[in-house]
């Protein structure tokens, strides 16, 4: 027997597929907030276009994936910096990304090699996916344009140093300009994935300013670490903090004493204290000694200061 739906309960029933009906034809719609970050940067000027960084026609879609009012980059630090391919971004990872380099990357750079870096290698940039290439995974950044990954940098000079390559087995002072890269992007980011932090990015360096929540937490993985000090710029100044052999001669005394040539010599007149001051006695020549007759009496009539004699006294 077939009962018969009762009318209060089928009400709703055919609103709720009118309603669904309805959404069948329209796009799903990015978060507003995307949308919102776009124009808020773009109205507080914190990218400026050039010929490095052009405003580009909308991106819509498939799907929820795009931007309003995406950027082609070539170049950042107004064309110091370029990019081995032209990257999509939106307006606020634009400036994010400029003042990374500013604060964190050439810094580091400047510190280890004595130079800057003149190329970032970028591995992607806008990319309609899922989270690590996989698919049925939530959307990444890259989908927004919000997320940048870094597979190395160029320096001046030419070198090239790269995440897979070099974060576990280049020199000690490269590592560590990467971790200090590392540590300078989670200071600038909301999210940061280098290599250590999962098998996806064992070699490049995922950065994005995703929005965690309303709790606006940010992830940086793995820990930084502390790193070794830069090398001195100069051998000489290497060479002055170096602590001196023990057969090394040093005008520093450690004892906390006086130097024992404070108690050396006559101390009266010291000056300027670079140690007594000597008199005109100290450069002239040593008297000669006294004339002694041939029963060995001293003759007194001797000038010792003059080598003119006088005469005897007869």
């Amino acid at each position: 027997m077939v009962r018969r739906a009762h009318h209060s309960l089928l009400v709703p029933a055919l609103v709720a597929a009118t309603l669904s009906a309805c959404s069948i034809g329209q796009k799903p719609q990015r978060p507003a907030w995307r949308t919102q970050a776009e124009n808020a940067c773009l109205a507080e000027r914190r990218v400026s276009p050039s010929e490095f960084i052009a405003l580009a026609p909308e991106v819509d879609g498939p799907g929820i994936c795009g931007l309003t009012r995406p950027f082609k980059v070539t170049a950042l630090q107004g064309g110091a910096v370029s990019f081995n391919a032209t990257a999509t971004l939106d307006c606020s990872m634009v400036a994010e990304l400029d003042a990374w380099l500013a604060d964190a990357v050439q810094p580091a750079a400047q510190a280890r090699f004595g130079q800057q870096v003149v190329q970032i290698n970028s591995m992607g940039s806008y990319a309609c996916r899922g989270m690590n290439n996989q698919r049925g995974a939530q959307l990444s950044e890259h989908s927004f344009g919000n997320a940048l990954d870094i597979g190395g940098f160029v320096l001046a000079d030419g070198r090239e140093i790269t995440l897979v390559r070099d974060w576990g087995r280049g020199d000690a002072q490269t590592r560590a300009f990467l971790m200090d890269v590392h540590r300078g992007s989670c200071a600038h980011f909301s999210t940061v994935l280098s290599p250590g932090s999962n098998a996806f990015h064992y070699n490049h360096i995922h950065v994005d300013l995703a929005l965690h929540g309303r709790s606006g937490r940010s992830i940086c993985k793995p820990a930084p670490q502390e790193t070794l000090p830069p090398p001195d710029p100069s051998p000489l100044i290497a060479q002055g903090r170096a602590p001196p052999a023990p057969d090394d001669e040093t005008d520093n005394d450690t004892t906390g004493k006086p130097p024992l040539a404070a108690f050396e010599g006559p101390g009266v007149g010291a000056r300027d204290g670079f140690g007594p001051v000597a008199g005109p006695e100290a450069y002239a020549p040593p008297p000669l000694p006294p004339r002694r007759d041939g029963i060995g009496q001293l003759i007194e009539d001797t000038d010792q200061t003059s080598s003119i004699e006088r005469r005897r006294r007869l």
